[in-house]
């Protein structure tokens, strides 16, 4: 599954982000799935769960990808 995403500001919180497209059911299960290296962004592992992602950003996450787009 691949998935677009528009923020409404200038960043999303990485674990918010997951949580936000259905990735994991909580906020909980987003850092936990961070926490066991199961997230890359831009193709690189990302541990830190509130890491700032941007507009041009891709999150990979159990085999699926967001893209992360600017809002209107």
């Amino acid at each position: 599954m691949d998935a677009e995403f528009r923020l409404r500001g200038e960043y999303v919180a990485l674990c918010d982000l997951l949580k936000l497209t259905g990735m994991a059911s909580s906020g909980g299960q987003g850092k936990l799935m961070i926490a066991n290296g199961d997230v890359t962004v831009d193709g690189q592992p990302e541990s830190r769960k509130t890491a700032k992602i941007r507009a041009g950003q891709t999150v990979r996450c159990l085999g699926s990808n967001i893209r992360v787009e600017a809002g209107a």
